[in-house]
């Protein structure tokens, strides 16, 4: 049912009474049971009973032809609060930590009908591009159960590879949706933070660029769309939300629009990111395709300072966790993870001056992309600088020979789009000699992400890589 259908016509059975939502929660249930043991996507799993209890209220409710998740069945990122489930955020600590309410995110899709069944698996506290964690331990790959799922939103990624869920919130810090749905042939979306409202502690919010937004992982940027429309736009409680002009379900490029379309390929940074091999090939294969038959692709040669770029990010990611844990009371807990512990010490010796030099930095960074965005529609680059990985491992410590200095210089590649605040979309590149996949990072303009949208879906009209599922 739903791996076989789009979420858009799996709805309009739905609203129809074609199918029924307690259907649709059978059948989420029977994935779950068949994947859910290798794969461990999915944590703190209600009873079946009590949600098919919730889809029986939700049919006896009125106008539900209006909402746009009617009866789907979702789980939620372990960071966003559920009323009456746990937010563990990974840790074991936090194992009964019930939520009171939902939070924002989690009502919108409440109200649009959604049925949420349980929580997707993270790594502590969201830290580092693999889904590890004490508590629940770690997610597998839904295409090779012996890898990672990447993170932090892995769980989110081999639920909708898997067809568990057909469609996923996510976080993306630093690559926490896009890396996910590269390890996964999925679409991830880290869109213009403000986009999707959060739940804020604003002493802290207001000292940074907002660094980290909810984002959402989909099979296809159709599926995403109706995500979005649903989750989307301003609300009283986060004073940085905004509205978006227009409606990502009817956003689309003409073939015309599309064939005038540049893309300023990034690749390697002019050699400063080391990837695998086998990366790069992938993503120019697929701008190859695109540049012979659709649109214009240029190298783009423009001298970004990535040195500039990596330290301006991780003062200002390592000073805002810090205040986080220090706000959670975790900051002097040594049982916490290698990524939390970096974070706390790292954090606390930045002072003001250096925030401040950080924030001018930013600015300089900015206009380099300005100008960037100036000769092209977008900015592209891969999604991740290494394939999936062993699941065992906590992170990886070399790429091509070349040494990782902290356990998340291996995603330093995702690291424009989160600093500048760059809406991008992790769209499918395809497949290694190993079956693992990989993504590239599509980057637009800020509040652009109708734009970025957009493309995405002509690009699955033309490659269509939703079709390829994990055997």
């Amino acid at each position: 049912m739903i791996s076989k259908t789009s979420l858009q016509e799996t709805i309009q059975k739905t609203t129809s009474g074609e199918i029924s939502p307690i259907d649709l929660v059978e059948y989420s249930y029977e994935q779950i049971k068949k994947h859910n043991p290798s794969l461990n996507a999915i944590v703190s799993l209600k009873k079946k009973s009590l949600v098919i209890k919730e889809a029986e209220s939700l049919l006896k409710k009125k106008n539900n032809e209006q909402m746009l998740l009617f009866g789907i069945p979702l789980a939620v990122k372990d960071l966003f609060d559920v009323k009456d489930l746990p937010t563990t955020f990974g840790l074991p600590r936090f194992k009964n930590n019930i939520a009171k309410k939902n939070s924002i995110l989690v009502d919108r899709l409440i109200n649009q009908g959604a049925l949420v069944l349980g929580k997707t698996n993270i790594p502590e506290l969201a830290l580092g591009s693999h889904t590890k964690n004490t508590l629940f331990g770690a997610t597998s790959n839904a295409f090779d159960e012996g890898m990672s799922a990447g993170g932090s939103s892995g769980g989110a990624a081999s639920a909708v590879a898997s067809s568990m869920i057909p469609v996923a919130d996510g976080s993306d810090m630093m690559g926490s949706c896009r890396n996910p749905a590269a390890f996964s042939n999925l679409y991830g979306f880290r869109p213009t933070p403000g986009l999707i409202p959060e739940n804020r502690i604003m002493r802290i919010d207001e000292q940074f660029p907002l660094l980290s937004t909810p984002g959402c992982l989909a099979k296809t940027p159709g599926d995403m769309c109706i995500f979005l429309d649903a989750v989307c736009g301003k609300h009283s409680m986060d004073p940085f939300s905004f509205d978006m002009d227009g409606s990502f379900r009817e956003a689309s490029f003409s073939e015309n629009e599309f064939s005038k379309m540049r893309i300023g390929w990034l690749r390697d940074m002019n050699g400063r990111y080391v990837f695998e091999d086998g990366i790069l090939d992938l993503c120019e294969e697929v701008l190859k395709q695109l540049a012979d038959n659709f649109l214009f692709v240029d190298h783009v040669s423009d001298d970004i300072d990535t040195n500039l770029l990596w330290e301006t990010w991780t003062k200002l990611r390592s000073r805002n966790v810090y205040l986080y844990l220090r706000e959670s009371n975790l900051r002097d807990d040594e049982s916490l993870s290698h990524g939390a512990q970096h974070e706390m010490n790292m954090g606390k010796q930045i002072s003001t001056e250096d925030l401040s030099r950080s924030m001018k930095m930013r600015s300089e960074l900015i206009k380099n992309i300005d100008r960037l965005f100036g000769e092209c529609d977008f900015l592209a680059m891969p999604s991740a600088q290494v394939f999936p990985f062993d699941k065992n491992t906590d992170y990886p410590k070399k790429i091509s020979g070349k040494e990782m200095q902290t356990y998340h210089q291996w995603m330093e590649v995702t690291v424009l789009s989160s600093l500048l605040g760059l809406p991008t979309i992790s769209i499918p590149v395809g497949f290694n000699e190993n079956n693992l996949p990989m993504g590239i990072q599509i980057i637009g303009r800020k509040k652009e992400d109708l734009r970025v949208i957009s493309f995405a879906k002509r690009y699955e009209q033309i490659f269509g890589y939703s079709n390829v599922t994990p055997t």
